[in-house]
Parts: structure tokens; C-alpha cells; sequence
């Protein structure tokens, strides 16, 4: 297992790419796998994540053909999957499990969806519920976690069905069920989550329409293939974003650029806390890809204060929290969070988790069920130096990584090799903007 060692300063500057967008890769090669026709997919991201998606359709019959620039998909229909024969090893990835016991209720065979210890703790009873609902027959390991056994053969029927939280994943396993169930399968949200799955599948044909906060699709559709340029993730541009604000300014210093960055409505509130805590971000060259609205950010040091952060917010940046965190102990003031307790049930338990992590670096915070409270630091070192534990988050480990801009000594962050799992060449892309960071074997 590989750690991250981070020595204190550097500064963040010049342009820089990050990798496809995880949300739209995993989206792209279901989709394009259960349509008529080839697809070409350009950006997608090669992480462990979204090659274990591929891996499951190469599985069930999918061929993938890589060129220089780009993944051709061989669709096979929607009725054309072929049993896997093996369990669908899908490893730390929730989006792939959810998503997939969706598409996987609706076929004629059976199949075993199966990942790592981490995914295995994470609740599946939001999609077991709905899709039970439907007539699908998923069983479960104790308290509704996989692996998840799946019955085929079943005859689903539509439902009309309100998450207990607003969830893509909840809300795109459902309507990949749809897609198999006899009339009109309708979702009716709690709230806002992202629309990668009703932006994608439109493009790929699927007909959904939306009245208020009520999603619907009819059952039976087909898709047609469709070339897919996937965006650089949010997600992952957002720890350049916090590491560039926080960052001392220096003469002469070029901004930070990151390109062709997707800012999508539905998951772009990290660009809008920031810029309520003051930060000195720009959106350029704003154009389209794939029915997903992109830009080039511009970022340069700024000092930020401490906002109160809730509801609106937590539902359009629930991936992005673990770098907000690191901002807020830099700003001036104190930064409240409520209503995430969704948190608490991520690859980690990101509020204490990360608590845990400030603390250790002398950071003031309290915890709430629900939330934390944050008391910035905005003098030069907001950090001391110190280990944290990133409890194989990878998120945990990269939002820390970039403490090491206000840190007083040097930061070591344990178990990163799951890193991988969204940002392949994290410690690389880092490095060559400007933090002083580099990986090591844990206890070399």
C-alpha cells in the first residue's frame, strides 16, 4: 500500500488536464454496451472504477476495441447480455453496483454482483427496495450489502417511487430497470441530483420526460449508439481548485487553468460554495459536449471566509465536501455544515473521517450528527504537520494532500492506492503544478 508524503508550501499554477469524468465513463460504456450499433467514447477515464464497469460487460459479451484516442463499443442491444458466468467483480465501486443491479433485474439470466471490503459495507437496501418493488428478486448479504444475488427472468412492472434521499444512483438504477418493465416507470425526486443518466440516455435515443421534480420513462425502449466525449471530472478538478485558492500568492505567479472541466448544474456547487467563500474563480470558453455544458476554470489565490453550508448545497456537492473542508480551515471565520449526514455513508465516513484528519493537523472542529463546524485558520500555516488516515478513501487522501499548501511540516497520508480508483496519475499531475508531493511504499 502506497502513502503520500507532502512537504509544506509550493503553489499551485499553469494548465492542467484532469481525467475523464467517473460519473459520464461508467454511464457511457453501459450505455453504449446495450445499444445497436458502435459508439466511440473519447476521455473516458481509466480508472480502477470505470475498468471494472467495462470488465462486467466484457464479461456479459461486450467487445471494447481501444484506438489512440479513443474506446470503440460494440453494442449488443438491449436484450443482448450474455450470462457472465462468474460473479461481476466490481470493486470499490458504488456506482457500478447500483447502476448495474438496475440493468442487471431486467435479464434473462442470473448474476452475482460482487466488489472489495469497502464496497461490501456500503448499504444497498436503496436499490433493493425499489427494485423489489418492481418484481426483480435480489438477495442480499446481512443488512442489505453485497454481494447482491439477482433472480433473471423476472417480469418487472413500472412504479411510480420517491427516494428516501435524493440520489443519482438510486434515481439511474430505477429507470435502467424501467427500461425493462411493462408501462411507465416514474421517479419522483426529493431533491436535486445530478442528470447524467437522463442527459445520456436521451443522446442515446431513450425518450424521458420531466414534469417538476417527476422523471419518467416508458419500458420497452432501445438505444442507438452514439459517440460520447467525456468532460474532465469536477470532482476531481475540485481539489485544484481549493489547493489554487488556498495557495500564498507570489509574484509574478501564472493561475492555475484547468480545461475542458464539465459544469454541469446538477453537481457544480463546489464552484459555487468556493465562490461564496471568496475565491477568485472563472469560467472560460463555456461550450457543449454530449449534452454536457464544459469550461475552462481559471483559478488564483484569494482569501476566503467561513460560510454556513446546507440543504441546496449539500445535494449539488456531495462528492466535493472532503476539499471543501480543507478551504473552510483556511478561510477567516467559521464554516458550518448541516444536513450531509449522507456523508457518513461514503467509501468512508467522511464527516468523522475527516475530522479526525483537521484535528490531527490542528484544525478546530466539532462534529454533529448531520454535519461539522470548522474554525479557520487563515494565517499563513493553517496546518501543522502531522500523519492522517485516510480509511482507503480516496477522496480523503487527495483533499489532504493538498493541505500541504498551508502546512507548517510535512503531512504523510496512509493507505492511497485507492486513489487510483478516480484519479490515475494523481501524485504526477499534482507534482507538475507545483505541490511537493510525492508517493512511497508505507514504512519505507
Amino acid at each position: 500500500m502506497r502513502c503520500f508524503h507532502v512537504q509544506p508550501g509550493g503553489t499551485l499554477g499553469g494548465t492542467l488536464q484532469v481525467p475523464g469524468d467517473k460519473s459520464v465513463s461508467h454511464r457511457a460504456i453501459m450505455f453504449s454496451a446495450i445499444a445497436d450499433g458502435r459508439s466511440r467514447i473519447t476521455g473516458f477515464l481509466e480508472s480502477a472504477d470505470c475498468l471494472a464497469t467495462l470488465r462486467a460487460f466484457e464479461a456479459m459479451g461486450v467487445s471494447f476495441v481501444r484506438d489512440a484516442e479513443s474506446l470503440l463499443v460494440d453494442g449488443v442491444g438491449r436484450d443482448g447480455l450474455a450470462p457472465p458466468g462468474m460473479p461481476l467483480d466490481l470493486g470499490n465501486s458504488g456506482t457500478s453496483m447500483r447502476l448495474l443491479s438496475g440493468l442487471m433485474a431486467g435479464q434473462a439470466f442470473d448474476s452475482v454482483l460482487t466488489g472489495d471490503a469497502s464496497l461490501s459495507r456500503r448499504p444497498m437496501g436503496r436499490v433493493i427496495d425499489p427494485l423489489t418493488a418492481m418484481g426483480a428478486h435480489i438477495a442480499g448479504s446481512e443488512g442489505q450489502r453485497a454481494p447482491l444475488r439477482i433472480t433473471g427472468g423476472r417480469s418487472l412492472q413500472a412504479i411510480e417511487y420517491t427516494p428516501p434521499v435524493a440520489s443519482a444512483q438510486i434515481k439511474s438504477c430505477v429507470l435502467l430497470a424501467g427500461l425493462y418493465a411493462k408501462g411507465v416507470t416514474t421517479v419522483h425526486e426529493p431533491g436535486v441530483s445530478r442528470d447524467h443518466t437522463e442527459r445520456m440516455l436521451g443522446a442515446f435515443g431513450v425518450a424521458l420526460s420531466r414534469d417538476g421534480a417527476a422523471l419518467s420513462l416508458a419500458g420497452g425502449q432501445s438505444l442507438r449508439a452514439f459517440d460520447v466525449a467525456v468532460p474532465a471530472d469536477l470532482s476531481s478538478a475540485a481539489f485544484f481548485l481549493v489547493g489554487a485558492s488556498i495557495a500564498q500568492p507570489r509574484d509574478g505567479a501564472e493561475p492555475l487553468t484547468l480545461t475542458g472541466v464539465g459544469v454541469n448544474p446538477t453537481r457544480r456547487g463546489v464552484i459555487d460554495i468556493l465562490d461564496r467563500m471568496g475565491a477568485d474563480i472563472t469560467l472560460t470558453n463555456t461550450r457543449e459536449q454530449a449534452g454536457e455544458p464544459v469550461a475552462d476554470i481559471v483559478v488564483r489565490p484569494a482569501s476566503l471566509r467561513g460560510v454556513d453550508i446546507g440543504g441546496r448545497d449539500v445535494e449539488l456537492a456531495i462528492d466535493e465536501f472532503p476539499t471543501i473542508f480543507i478551504a473552510a480551515a483556511c478561510a477567516q471565520g467559521t464554516t458550518r455544515l448541516t444536513d450531509a449526514a449522507e456523508l457518513r455513508v461514503k467509501e468512508s465516513d467522511r464527516i468523522a473521517v475527516m475530522a479526525d484528519g483537521l484535528a490531527a493537523l490542528g484544525v478546530e472542529v466539532s462534529v454533529q450528527p448531520d454535519g461539522l463546524t470548522i474554525t479557520g485558520r487563515p494565517e499563513p500555516h493553517s496546518f501543522t504537520g502531522g500523519k492522517i488516515h485516510s480509511h482507503e478513501d480516496h477522496r480523503i487522501a487527495m483533499a489532504f494532500a493538498m493541505a500541504g499548501l498551508r502546512a507548517s511540516a510535512p503531512i504523510e497520508i496512509d493507505d492511497c492506492d485507492y486513489v487510483d480508483t478516480s484519479f490515475p496519475g494523481f501524485v504526477a499531475k499534482a507534482g507538475a503544478a507545483g505541490l511537493v508531493i510525492d508517493a512511497r511504499e508505507q514504512g519505507a
